[in-house]
C-alpha cells in the first residue's frame, strides 16, 4: 500500500505545505527517515541528489521545533558545502513550513558589509534554523557572538562533497560551539572512509539508511568520444552546432578551465554562462537563474552544479573531462532526463582517463556507446583501459587556450 506523509507522523499543517508543492508521495528514504527522526534517533544517510532526503530531514526537523512553542535560540544548523545549496535548502523550509511560524536564515560566503551584517543580527536574535556553508559560518564563530549552546539538531547535508573540498577542519570548529547533547543526522552520496570515520565521531547509535546509488536513467542517451586532448574543443564545437536551441551544462572538473571553455565557446559564436566558486555570488545567481529562465543555453560548469541544485529542463550534459569519482558521474547526468525526459549525456575521454571511465562503466554496470569522431579531427586513440597509454600526442589544450595552472 502507497504510503503518504501523515502515515510518517507527518503534522497536518507540514503535510499542506508539501501538497502545494505537488509531492503527495513520500520517496524511500522519506518513508525510512521521517519516523526514525521524529522518534529522537540520530541518522546516517547515504543517498544521491534526486532521492528526496531535502524533505527526509526537513518535515521532521521543522515539526520538531514548532511544537516547542515559544523559541529564543536557534533549535537547528544545518551545514551544507555551497551557497547556492543553503538558499535551495532555505527556499525548501519556507515552501514546507509555509503553514507554520518557523523561521530560517541562509549563511554563506560573498556579498557586502551590509549582507554580513544581516546574518549577525539572524544569528544573534535566533532563527529556529541557520543554514551555513563551513567558512563562512566560522567568520561569524570567531567573532563571538553565535550561541549554539541549546542547539537541538544538527544535520550535515552532503557531507562527503564538503570533505573534498576540504572543509573538515572548519566543521571540527563548528562541532565544538555546538551543545553536547543534541540530535545529529549526517546525509552523504558516498561512504568512503573520512565519511565513516566524521560519522562515528558526531553520530550516537545512529539508525542507518542506504539509498542505493540509482543508475543513470533509461530515458538518457550515453554516449563517449574517445579523444586526444587537442581534439576536444573542436569535437565539443562540433557536437554543439546542431544543439544550439538545446538548454546544456558543460561540466569540468577544474575551475581554471571554466574560462578556456567559455573562451572557445564565445569564439565559436556561442553564448554561455559560467558556474564555479571563484565567482561572487551575485554572479552565480545571476547564471543560475539565466539559465533557469532558458535566457542562456549553455552553462559551464565545475561540480558545485552537480549535486543539490535542482534545474528542470536540462536537454544534454556534456563532462568535459571525466569525473575524479565514478559516483559523480551519475550525479552529473542526473541533472538531465528528469520527468521521463529525453536527455542526453556526453563525456570526453582522453588517454589518461580510460582507466577512470571503466570504473565508471563497472559502476552503472552498463558499457557506454564509444561515438565515433569524424575524420577532420585526425586520428583518435584507442579505447584500451586496461593498458597504460603510450604515445599520447603533445599540444592538447594549449593549443586552444592558456595552459592550465596547477590547482
Amino acid at each position: 500500500m502507497t504510503k503518504v506523509f501523515s502515515d510518517l507522523g507527518i503534522h497536518e499543517d507540514l503535510v499542506q505545505g508539501v501538497d502545494s508543492m505537488g509531492i503527495t508521495t513520500p520517496t524511500a528514504i522519506q518513508e525510512q527517515a521521517i519516523p526514525a527522526i521524529l522518534a529522537g534517533n540520530d541518522v546516517l544517510g547515504i543517498a544521491q541528489t534526486g532521492t528526496g532526503k531535502t524533505a527526509a530531514f526537513l518535515l521532521p526537523i521543522i515539526q520538531k521545533i514548532t511544537e516547542r512553542g515559544e523559541r529564543k535560540n536557534t533549535s537547528a544548523l544545518i551545514i551544507v558545502p555551497t551557497r547556492e545549496l543553503a538558499t535551495q535548502i532555505d527556499q525548501a523550509i519556507q515552501a514546507y513550513g509555509y503553514f507554520t511560524d518557523i523561521s530560517s536564515n541562509p549563511i554563506y560566503g560573498g556579498g557586502d558589509g551590509k549582507i554580513f551584517n544581516q546574518e549577525r543580527h539572524a544569528l544573534e536574535s535566533g532563527a529556529d534554523i541557520v543554514v551555513a556553508t563551513p567558512g563562512r559560518l566560522n567568520m561569524h564563530l570567531n567573532l563571538g557572538y553565535v550561541d549554539f549552546s541549546q542547539l537541538q539538531f544538527l544535520i550535515l547535508d552532503e557531507a562527503d562533497r564538503m570533505l573534498d573540498m576540504g572543509f573538515m577542519p572548519d566543521i571540527q570548529r563548528i562541532l565544538k560551539h555546538t551543545a553536547e547533547q543534541k540530535q545529529s543526522l549526517l546525509f552523504s552520496a558516498t561512504m568512503p572512509d573520512n565519511i565513516f570515520r566524521l560519522a562515528a565521531s558526531i553520530l550516537k547509535n545512529p539508525v542507518n539508511i542506504n539509498i542505493a546509488l540509482s543508475k543513470p536513467p533509461s530515458n538518457v542517451d550515453q554516449g563517449a568520444f574517445v579523444i586526444y586532448s587537442n581534439q576536444k574543443i573542436p569535437v565539443l564545437m562540433d557536437y554543439l552546432k546542431p544543439r544550439k536551441e538545446k538548454s546544456i551544462i558543460i561540466f569540468s572538473s577544474r575551475k581554471a578551465e571554466v574560462n578556456g571553455i567559455q573562451s572557445a565557446l564565445r569564439r565559436n559564436g556561442f553564448s554561455s554562462l559560467a558556474m564555479s566558486s571563484d565567482l561572487e555570488q551575485s554572479e552565480r545567481e545571476f547564471a543560475l537563474n539565466e539559465f533557469r529562465n532558458q535566457k542562456c543555453r549553455i552553462l559551464v560548469a565545475t561540480d558545485v552544479m552537480s549535486r543539490g541544485i535542482d534545474i528542470k529542463g536540462v536537454d544534454v550534459v556534456i563532462n568535459f573531462d571525466v569525473p575524479g569519482d565514478a559516483e559523480d558521474y551519475v550525479h552529473r547526468i542526473g541533472r538531465t532526463g528528469r520527468a521521463e525526459a529525453k536527455g542526453e549525456a556526453v563525456t570526453f575521454v582522453v588517454q589518461d582517463e580510460q582507466i577512470k571511465f571503466k570504473k565508471i562503466e563497472t559502476l552503472i554496470q552498463s558499457e557506454v556507446t564509444k561515438l565515433p569522431v569524424a575524420p577532420q579531427f585526425g586520428e583518435v586513440p584507442a579505447y584500451a583501459p586496461v593498458s597504460q597509454p603510450k604515445n599520447k600526442k603533445k599540444g592538447g589544450w594549449k593549443k586552444f587556450n592558456k595552459p592550465r595552472p596547477k590547482q
